[in-house]
């Protein structure tokens, strides 16, 4: 699975948990500050993403993530 393919699965999960608009979610989008993601939000959707590309994203990487291209890259790189 190529860079954009990933980039689409995990925006179609962001915006099936997010109340925002398709045109908020870029690579640069800050998933608290920008889309308004809480930690809720986010233990939900990496629980998705670990169950749709069968990996698993380690505690210490969740503090790394901030950004949905942060998000793309992890799993570029485990997946």
């Amino acid at each position: 699975m190529d860079r954009n393919d990933i980039f689409a699965t995990v925006r179609k999960y962001i915006l099936d948990q997010l109340p925002i608009d398709a045109s908020q979610v870029s690579e640069d989008a800050r998933m608290i500050d920008d889309l308004g993601a809480d930690s809720a939000n986010l233990m939900m959707l990496i629980m998705d993403l670990e169950t749709e590309f069968n990996l698993t994203v380690e505690d210490e990487a969740l503090g790394s993530i901030k950004t949905v291209g942060d998000i793309v890259d992890y799993i570029a790189e485990k997946g």
